[in-house]
């Protein structure tokens, strides 16, 4: 895990990125492609912005709001697969579903969908995660026939 069970670590991760970004400060590799993510999710800067903020921020669920660092990981989680081809396989899916959406980022938003309810489901059932389901959802999103055995 990136920065263990410490939540507002984790967070000062991206809100950090985010101001050193908007201040043309030198970024680690990190953080440049947190800048990125970032940078694509206008809904996001305000509160990003205000650091201490969104730093302790709750995002419930029930009230709808979106929680900009679940979201923002879910694609960083992403692209850390495509990068390393992990699980087997993921890279050849994620570029096949970009490719038939013609839109990375919202192939990503797609995607995101797929890997939060496969984490979703292993964490509910204690098991790992179930790549094979993972990856059945993705072959749909790509239009990907399914393999034998789905």
């Amino acid at each position: 895990m990136l920065y263990g069970q410490d939540r507002d670590a984790y967070r000062r991760v991206f809100v950090e990125a985010w101001r050193k970004a908007q201040a043309g400060e030198r970024l680690s590799d990190m953080e440049a492609i947190l800048a990125d993510l970032i940078a694509i999710h206008p809904e996001y800067h305000g509160i990003l912005k205000a650091e201490d903020a969104a730093v302790g921020a709750e995002f419930p669920p029930e009230l709808g709001e979106s929680n900009p660092f679940m979201h923002l990981s879910l694609h960083l989680a992403l692209r850390e697969q495509r990068h390393t081809d992990q699980p087997p396989g993921f890279r050849y899916l994620y570029d096949a579903v970009c490719t038939y959406m013609d839109d990375i980022h919202d192939a990503e938003h797609a995607m995101s969908e797929c890997l939060a309810q496969i984490m979703w489901q292993s964490q509910r059932d204690g098991t790992p995660p179930d790549d094979k389901a993972y990856f059945a959802c993705l072959r749909k999103l790509a239009h990907i026939a399914p393999q034998f055995g789905d």
